[in-house]
């Protein structure tokens, strides 16, 4: 009682859209990858990247703006500890996926040995 969560058809709508896009440009990497297109692939890796960044920085946002905080009960422990964790695995993926974009323009991946793309892609 007196906790006030986000409207869900916002800001959450909103990085639920970015996740979703991010899926969409990996997957879009990956496969241009797989045609011999590592411009395209890069494109869409540095896109992927951009992506998680604005993620991060709104949910950073939410985190500054929210009306409650974690010490709030249960419910502002459970949101910022599963956002956090969430927010967390964004960054490792972002960065990640950066890794794999340098690895990608130095020419360390080829058709059969690609496996760090890959991963990066499924993580």
């Amino acid at each position: 009682m007196g906790i006030l969560p986000f409207d869900p058809l916002a800001v959450p709508l909103l990085n639920t859209v970015i996740l979703l896009r991010s899926g969409v440009t990996v997957t879009w990497a990956h496969h241009m990858f797989m045609r011999g297109e590592d411009s395209e692939a890069g494109d869409g890796l540095i896109f992927t990247v951009r992506l998680g960044l604005l993620f991060t920085l709104v949910q950073a946002l939410e985190y500054a703006e929210a009306p409650f905080s974690i010490n709030d009960r249960v419910f502002g422990r459970v949101f910022f500890v599963g956002t956090g964790f969430h927010g967390i695995h964004v960054i490792v993926g972002t960065l990640f996926l950066l890794v794999s974009f340098s690895r990608l323009r130095a020419g360390q991946f080829s058709s059969k040995h690609h496996f760090g793309l890959e991963a990066a892609a499924w993580y």
